[in-house]
């Protein structure tokens, strides 16, 4: 049966690089074709959603690091000082504001959480993931700064909502009295620690592997893998010394992107493809086992609060964030809207089911049923509505203090361009 499982997972993948974007432009993309492909595996008994196999963990837990340290990383903090109001306004107080609706509404809909379930559900679903609306950030019809506004909001939130998320596992975990739970304080202090061993591990990596470049001292050719290492490096060894590994790897990947010079973002190309890879995994796993308690607990209440999470929720924070920031109504709107819940929500969701068990089944449920919405609903609107928001941009004129140079979103298994070959285009020519 295993063997089983294994031919048709790489057989899936391999058939997602003959097919992807062609899968793409009839708008099913990879999170969509991988997650029914893990829940139709369930279906037919091929895996056991109720025991998630022993190796789930750790590619749940490697793909967070990934995700984190590549997605800190490649974020040019140093060109992002023209708009660095806006990215205040949307981080520093639109997160919060989302982390705090979110915990409220789950509190109000599900008091039976308790305090700490709720404010799971809520931290867990804080996070978006640009990678979900691709077709967004890669429009050039849509304005640059608004394009990199939403990429530099989807690259960091994650990392700001994980110690959140951690706080809220232990705290559930301890209030259900489970063998080994350390407690809300005990985390505190993993995540300080965590930090400043990320923190100074990326840095000296980005100095050390800059100096080896100007030196000639070190392959190019080995340098992705040379930051993959970093990356599991950070986590690691904030893990030895009592420390959080998550929080590690994002401070990681924020200190190696400053300190690593111009040419971090190529050296982060491998990294980046490996969270792809590993990122499918998670997708599968993700119908596999968190689509079958989704179902069991399908109730009214769920679906109300997933609707409730990708437009109140998350948009009045944005509309109350974006408050004297100079964004006309429709662009609130727009980026209020493209906040898609994607890879962060989940692999949060999976690590908590791993921590907390049946305890957490509800809100596996709830954060799994946003996430399954969100995979559907920005999936099918993200092209039109960029197109359409695009054309009411270029209506209203030029871009306010021009255009920027946008860093490009993660991949993760999703084609950044929908466009035909030149062999197609010519084939098509042909009579």
């Amino acid at each position: 049966m295993e063997l089983t499982v294994i031919v048709l997972i790489t057989a899936a993948l391999f058939a997602w690089a003959l097919v992807s974007v062609r899968l793409q432009q009839a708008d099913l993309t990879a999170p969509i074709v991988f997650t029914a492909l893990g829940a139709a595996m369930a279906w037919f008994g091929l895996i056991d959603g109720s025991s998630p196999p022993a190796g789930i963990t750790p590619v749940v837990e490697i793909t967070l690091v990934w995700v984190l340290f590549s997605d800190a990383a490649r974020l040019p903090l140093q060109q992002l000082r023209q708009d660095v109001g806006r990215y205040v306004r949307l981080l520093g107080v639109g997160l919060p504001l989302t982390i705090l609706f979110g915990w409220a509404l789950a509190a109000w809909f599900f008091p039976q959480f308790g305090f700490w379930l709720a404010l799971l559900v809520g931290a867990a679903l804080a996070p978006t993931d640009a990678a979900l609306g691709i077709p967004v950030v890669t429009n050039p019809a849509v304005p640059s700064r608004i394009r990199q506004l939403i990429t530099v909001e989807s690259g960091l939130n994650d990392g700001i909502a994980t110690p959140v998320v951690m706080l809220a596992i232990a705290g559930a975990a301890a209030a259900a009295g489970l063998e080994n739970a350390a407690g809300p304080g005990s985390a505190a202090v993993e995540l300080l620690v965590g930090a400043g061993v990320g923190a100074l591990i990326g840095a000296a990596g980005g100095w050390l592997l800059q100096l080896a470049r100007q030196r000639g001292t070190g392959a190019e050719d080995f340098a992705g893998i040379g930051v993959l290492a970093l990356s599991l490096l950070a986590y690691s060894a904030a893990l030895a010394v009592g420390g959080n590994g998550f929080v590690a790897a994002f401070c990681g990947g924020l200190a190696f992107g400053t300190c690593a010079g111009q040419r971090a973002p190529a050296e982060l190309v491998f990294v980046e493809q490996m969270g792809g890879l590993v990122s499918l995994l998670v997708w599968l796993a993700f119908g596999a086992i968190t689509i079958p308690i989704m179902l069991a607990h399908s109730l009214p209440l769920t679906i109300a609060y997933a609707v409730l999470s990708l437009t109140v929720v998350r948009m009045l924070p944005v509309a109350l964030a974006s408050i004297g920031a100079g964004l006309s109504r429709s662009t609130v709107l727009f980026v209020g809207w493209f906040g898609p819940r994607g890879l962060a929500s989940l692999v949060f969701a999976l690590l908590a089911l791993e921590a907390l068990g049946p305890v957490a089944d509800q809100a596996v449920a709830v954060i799994a049923a946003t996430v399954l919405l969100s995979v559907l609903a920005h999936g099918v609107t993200a092209a039109p509505l960029a197109a359409r928001y695009g054309r009411s941009a270029a209506a209203a004129g030029p871009e306010p203090g021009g255009p920027v140079q946008v860093t490009p979103a993660p991949a993760r298994g999703l084609s950044r361009k929908h466009t035909p070959t030149p062999l197609r285009r010519r084939n098509r020519a042909r009579p």
